[in-house]
């Protein structure tokens, strides 16, 4: 069994369609894939099925181990936290049809009360747990809150729910301030997910957006000490290889996908 598995984030080879990818992430050795409910709605809308998906991503020798995303769950009240939350089991169950352990739940733009946003993963964790998945909290580097290991990692822990995971990314980890040595503070068996890619010198990067993200390997985070610092933690789940890079857009989407997961095995397996 590989020490980790290998997953391609369907957001790196946009705008190929969603059965592409799938077949994409298959040719390019990719063993598991992580698609977004927007795409899958997408697909949906244009006459695809669930079940065709499914059987897609299996005959591709994929696996899905987390989709992404549910929002508006922490700050929302009233009839719009029950619309909201009717949303979020609406992504629940296209996690269940497509085999997901994991959905992601992301973090509001503004700051939260951390009571309050632990009460609401609770609630969330709850209704995963009656359909069969498990919401994974989300931290992001460019939002006023959530943007750490640390605060990710004190929602899930305030849950006291064993099952209560992280979602943590080389990317999130510089823009928020933080450093990838942030990975040690939190066991391995407590990250559902680790996304990989790379940071630029330029812009600096406590001001980069998603699409500045790299090739992994020609940016200037520390990957090596990434990987090394998930073999201490003792994490053995999937790298997820996840950029938003619009120049790479153009690119051939296999030509993308297996360069970055040469990439990543060069890293893992040196």
């Amino acid at each position: 069994m590989a020490e980790f598995l290998y997953c391609l984030n369907t957001s790196t080879i946009q705008p190929t369609p969603l059965l592409e990818k799938v077949r994409v992430a298959g040719a390019a050795g990719y063993k598991a894939i992580e698609p977004w409910n927007d795409e899958i709605d997408e697909y949906l809308a244009k006459g695809g099925s669930l079940s065709d998906l499914g059987k897609a991503i299996s005959d591709a020798g994929l696996e899905v181990v987390s989709v992404i995303a549910l929002h508006s769950w922490a700050t929302t009240e009233g009839d719009e936290y029950v619309r909201a939350l009717d949303e979020c089991r609406r992504r629940i169950d296209q996690a269940v049809a497509l085999g997901s352990p994991y959905i992601v739940a992301s973090p509001p733009q503004e700051v939260v009360d951390l009571p309050h946003i632990t009460a609401r993963f609770v609630e969330l964790l709850a209704i995963g747990e009656q359909a069969g998945v498990t919401p994974s909290m989300e931290f992001l580097g460019f939002v006023d809150g959530i943007n750490s290991v640390s605060s990710a990692w004190a929602i899930a822990q305030g849950a006291r729910n064993a099952k209560a995971t992280i979602v943590a990314d080389v990317f999130h980890m510089i823009r928020g301030g933080g450093s990838v040595d942030d990975l040690l503070k939190i066991p391995g068996h407590r990250l559902a997910n680790f996304h990989i890619n790379d940071v630029p010198a330029t812009p600096d990067p406590l001001t980069q957006t998603d699409y500045d993200r790299v090739m992994v390997g020609d940016g200037i985070a520390d990957l090596p000490r990434v990987i090394a610092n998930l073999r201490t933690i003792g994490y053995r789940g999937p790298i997820s290889f996840e950029i938003f890079n619009k120049e790479l857009w153009t690119h051939d989407p296999f030509d993308v996908a297996r360069r970055g997961l040469d990439r990543i095995k060069a890293l893992v397996e040196a």
